[in-house]
């Protein structure tokens, strides 16, 4: 019990602590991007497919792969940790747009999702993807 009081309350986690978190908010923020938003897009786990909103009038085509993409695609790629703020760019798109152009006078209730996605895609944006990725062993292997 004393071990996670001092783990708690220490304001320097230990490194590996640190990429340890990193690496569980990435992965679960990402899961949870996939199941809630993309898998819905397809429409698997729903009568319907959803419809998605087009606020930048794109044709519909591109649309919706940028969309899908956003959901599932990039988020995956910030599961495996491979080219992770390349691929939280397209999302941070989506989660802006959905924000200042598709709920921005809408109340804070519905547009708290797309707030929160974005400033927590922002974080791994900032941070990266941590020791844990194949971004990490990459950059290690061809850096020598």
């Amino acid at each position: 019990m004393k071990k996670i009081i001092q783990i708690i309350t220490n304001p320097r986690p230990s490194n590996s602590l640190y990429h340890i978190v990193l690496l569980g908010f990435r992965v679960l923020l990402s899961v949870e991007m996939i199941y809630a938003h993309g898998l819905k897009k397809l429409g698997i786990g729903v009568a319907e497919a959803e419809q998605v909103p087009n606020p930048l009038h794109f044709p519909e085509a591109i649309n919706n792969a940028l969309a899908v993409s956003a959901n599932i695609l990039f988020p995956i790629l910030v599961i495996l940790g491979i080219f992770t703020r390349l691929a939280v760019l397209p999302i941070l798109a989506l989660t802006l747009t959905g924000y200042f152009v598709l709920h921005f006078h809408d109340a804070p209730l519905v547009k708290d999702t797309p707030f929160m996605y974005s400033l927590s895609y922002l974080v791994i944006l900032f941070l990266g993807a941590g020791r844990y990725s194949l971004d990490h062993y990459l950059f290690k292997k061809f850096s020598r």
